[in-house]
């Protein structure tokens, strides 16, 4: 009989944000023969997520799906024997903690309240759970549902941390640290106060717990000083760690109790993103005095690779190695995002994944053996991989969790390969270009020039839904690093210091001149986009030059100066660019987008969420009504109820229709 065809692949398409399964959360069992995860799936009606909970053998790779329903799993934690996971659940609009058997039988709910659970671990004996919460403000006792959502009849506001993109308004409550019983459901306070309290760690003795806290008037401004307390575990007076002023976030004790590993730095007068955050070591009692472990470290140990399927700017808690010897963390580095480890005594730190590839998260359990991490590249979705944690580890990893290989398996993807160019200067630049499927080298493509927001991120060697999808209609997409961003040390950050829209704009111009000289590329045909920090290069870039035929600004930046006012971090700004803008007008008005949109010619669209805390809808407004006025060619899509960060984490069909609009306007003037 003839051999049966195989079937045709397909191209991405926008809904296929709504197919993949992502993984979200992991956690390394304590005999590192099973993972916990959760794997986040999108309602039918495509206006929901939902993410339950499963389990893996790390030895057969074997799954096994644990929660059900339209629910909101998270954070799983095993307990110290491996018989429990403990996790934090939304369901029916209500947030609680429950405790699962890993042996079989169905989740327990341990306690409920109407708030935020954050940091949740366990104490070693077993019987108890750690957080910190946060409590909701009181809301009116109401049958009528309608009732029960509308917004107060007021707002107090006393403070300027009062708001927070993706979380609204803030309630009067600040975090504190708790605990409960695990099998009672008793819960008890153990830390009070108008501070925020967050990320504790309970000591391998079980009787005092770590936490960091922000205790610096005028915490909205003062938002990188944080330290380290100590309180004993039933609670009782803090006792403060002494530590460099900074932050100090996600302290983690060593195996013997008398040492904290912390990410940190010394230098909170400086705008966030210019210092190398690194993993910091003092003891408990304060000796040794707080030290960075990784000095000489170029780099920022933080998860700082940017996608549309998660990832971006992610702290977790540093990892000990069992004999307390080794300290495990995760640092971006030249588009990708590696686990390394560093000496506990310091010096240079080692890297234990080496292909060029996406890790946005990391699990050990204490042992130090082996590492679950969450695992990306180009080709590739959220994996996870278990890998022994020593130098060049990835290259005996296993891949545990595959769970869109199947639906990866039926798309002819865009080809996306990694690219080094020339800026103005000479200087060297990275970047990814993605090809048509199907790609012909004698054909002429219109490309789109893709630009990041931070801009103290990077992209990277990871799955990005978005190019594809471009690609796929027929673009050829360029997206690089121009300086100002994260992966190439702290002298690449501080290049565009007070100085947005000088050396960065020229970064971005020699990625146009790179595509127009492509043979396979019209350079009559090239479009720009980009987001937050990436809209205002957009928006600056066609302020100053033609040479784009269409563009796509997005939740972006327009006026420095209302951009201080009424972001949510806006007034740290003032350290961006080195003063408030009553002390340095001319900076604000020189460095803002909307000082020269009477020289844009060119067409463009303009994306904005209306929720965006971020980059406030009035930045939008204050565009489109300017080039309306001026009869420019220009149209504005307003996404209601949404976030800054529609294009990772919006309502799914809204993230849809982003992506068709975008679609839309490369394709009429494009095309």
């Amino acid at each position: 009989m003839p051999a049966s065809k195989s079937k045709k692949k397909r191209f991405i398409e926008a809904e296929d944000i709504t197919r993949f399964s992502l993984i979200k959360s992991i956690a390394l069992s304590p005999d590192e023969k099973r993972v916990a995860y959760t794997v986040q799936n999108v309602s039918d009606n495509k206006r929901k997520y939902y993410s339950r909970l499963h389990v893996a053998d790390c030895h057969t790779g074997e799954t096994r799906q644990y929660t059900f329903g339209e629910i909101a799993d998270r954070d799983p934690v095993w307990s110290p024997d491996g018989r429990q996971i403990a996790f934090v659940s939304t369901r029916d609009e209500k947030t609680a903690i429950y405790v699962i058997p890993t042996g079989g039988g169905a989740e327990r709910k341990v306690l409920e309240k109407d708030g935020s659970f954050a940091g949740l671990t366990w104490t070693p004996d077993g019987g108890e759970l750690v957080f910190a919460f946060r409590q909701n403000d009181p809301r009116e006792e109401t049958d009528d549902e309608k009732k029960k959502k509308e917004p107060p009849l007021y707002r107090h506001i006393t403070t300027l941390l009062y708001k927070f993109d993706g979380e609204g308004f803030l309630p009067q409550d600040k975090y504190h640290i708790w605990k409960v019983d695990v099998e009672s459901g008793q819960d008890k306070q153990l830390t009070r106060g108008q501070y925020n309290d967050f990320c504790p760690d309970v000591s391998p003795d079980g009787r005092r717990i770590v936490y960091t806290s922000n205790r610096v008037s005028g915490d909205a401004i003062n938002r990188s000083y944080f330290d380290l307390f100590l309180i004993p575990v039933n609670g009782g007076r803090p006792k403060k760690i002494p530590t460099p002023p900074g932050p100090a976030l996600f302290p983690s004790f060593s195996p013997d109790g008398k040492k904290i590993a912390y990410h940190g730095h010394d230098r909170p007068d400086l705008p966030w993103g210019i210092i190398n955050q690194h993993v910091w070591l003092v003891g408990t009692s304060g000796r040794p005095e707080a030290r960075d472990l990784t000095p000489r470290f170029d780099r920022f140990a933080a998860e700082l690779t940017i996608s549309d399927l998660g990832g971006g700017l992610v702290l977790s808690r540093p990892f000990w190695s069992a004999d307390g010897k080794r300290v495990y963390f995760i640092a971006s580095d030249l588009g990708s995002s590696h686990l390394f480890y560093a000496p506990a005594r310091g010096g240079l730190p080692t890297r234990v994944t080496q292909k060029k590839c996406h890790v946005s998260f990391c699990s050990m359990n204490g042992r130090g053996k082996k590492a679950a991490v969450l695992y990306s590249d180009v080709n590739n979705t959220t994996e996870i991989h278990l890998l022994p944690a020593v130098h060049h580890g990835d290259k005996k990893a296993e891949k545990i969790v595959r769970p869109d290989r199947r639906l990866l398996a039926g798309i002819n993807q865009p080809k996306t390969r990694e690219i080094w160019f020339k800026g103005h200067d000479g200087f060297e630049l990275q970047g990814w270009l993605v090809t048509p499927p199907n790609f012909n080298r004698r054909r002429k493509y219109p490309a789109i020039l893709e630009i990041h927001g931070g801009p103290q991120l990077q992209y990277g060697f990871t799955f990005f839904h978005e190019m594809k999808y471009l690609a796929s209609h027929g673009y050829v997409v360029f997206y690089t690093n121009p300086r100002g961003g994260q992966g190439r040390g702290r002298t690449f950050v501080e290049a565009i210091y007070a100085s947005w829209g000088e050396i960065d704009y020229m970064d971005c111009m020699s990625a146009a001149d790179y595509l127009e000289k492509l043979p396979y590329v019209n350079k009559n045909r090239i479009g720009v986009t980009g987001g937050s920090y990436g809209g205002f290069m957009t928006n600056w870039m066609i302020g100053h030059t033609d040479r784009f035929r269409a563009a796509v600004t997005q939740r972006s930046v327009v006026n420095l100066v209302s951009k201080y006012g009424t972001g949510d971090v806006g007034v740290a700004f003032s350290r961006i660019f080195d003063g408030h803008p009553w002390e340095k007008p001319e900076i604000y008005k020189k460095h803002s987008p909307l000082t020269y949109a009477k020289n844009i010619k060119t067409p463009l669209l303009i994306i904005h969420s209306e929720n965006d805390l971020r980059c406030n809808i009035g930045q939008a407004e204050e565009l489109f009504t300017t080039l309306k006025v001026l009869k420019k060619k220009v149209e504005f899509v307003r996404f209601p109820g949404e976030p800054h960060g529609l294009s990772r984490g919006g309502r799914p069909d809204r993230r849809i229709a982003r992506l068709e609009w975008i679609l839309k306007w490369f394709d009429k003037y494009l095309k």
